[in-house]
């Protein structure tokens, strides 16, 4: 997971390059958020911690 949490981190950084390819940070960037499982990712994403869950 912390991986694809760095390798989002790259492509943020691509993102906001002049010229960049929007349509393959998209798609990308979709990718690579859908791959974290959501309990792991919340954090990451800004969400709080599921009801019921203790964290």
């Amino acid at each position: 997971m912390n991986r694809t949490v760095l390798m989002l981190g790259f492509l943020v950084a691509y993102a906001e390059q002049p010229g960049h390819d929007e349509e393959f940070a998209d798609v990308v960037g979709g990718a690579l958020a859908m791959s974290l499982p959501l309990d792991s990712a919340r954090p990451y994403l800004g969400l709080p911690p599921e009801s019921g869950s203790e964290q």
